[in-house]
């Protein structure tokens, strides 16, 4: 990692984008990682369906600017926001990309990874309400193989935030996630 490492989560209102980066900003920001950390969002005038956009910004130093410019990394869960937003990702960073709700995907100088999150979060776990946190495994994998947040820092703010008597179905979620990536890399 540089100065900085930048994150942004898209997709549409309800599949728990904010949240998600949310988990990744507190993550960051523990003690024991020792990172400082910035999350900020966006979202449409929809409180369903409209497209919605977090970010995070991580640094070893101080921030200086709250926004991303050009994430290096991606989680992208909607055609709509990979038209708008992946020709933002940083050169060489990586996407990854929901394989059921985004069909094309532009040529880029990134790492791409099309990744069944909300048909895992739907067929594997039976509720697609927890596709946030099966993007979140995802991101925990890659976040570890960069050296910058361990795993568990993830999951434990993940069963901090999520309401009390979902946390197995939570938990099983980031599993699958982290689960996959890992098989990809």
């Amino acid at each position: 990692m540089g100065d900085r490492y930048e994150i942004r989560v898209a997709g549409s209102g309800g599949q728990g984008v904010i949240l998600a980066a949310v988990i990744i900003g507190q993550s960051a920001a523990l003690m024991e990682e020792g990172l400082n950390a910035v999350q900020t969002q966006a979202y449409g005038p929809e409180a369903r369906g409209g497209a919605s956009k977090s970010e995070v910004v991580i640094a070893r130093g101080e921030i200086d600017y709250p926004k991303t410019a050009n994430p290096n990394l991606q989680v992208i869960l909607t055609q709509k926001a990979c038209d708008e937003y992946s020709h933002d990702t940083a050169p060489g960073g990586t996407i990854i990309i929901d394989d059921f709700f985004v069909r094309n995907v532009p040529e880029l100088d990134a790492k791409i990874y099309r990744m069944p999150i909300v048909k895992t979060a739907r067929e594997v776990l039976g509720r697609e309400i927890v596709t946030n946190m099966v993007a979140l495994g995802t991101v925990a994998r890659v976040l570890e193989n960069n050296g910058l947040v361990k795993p568990e820092s993830i999951r434990n703010t993940i069963l901090e935030n999520v309401p009390p008597g979902t946390e197995e179905l939570n938990s099983r979620a980031f599993d699958e996630g982290y689960r996959m990536m890992k098989e990809q890399n």
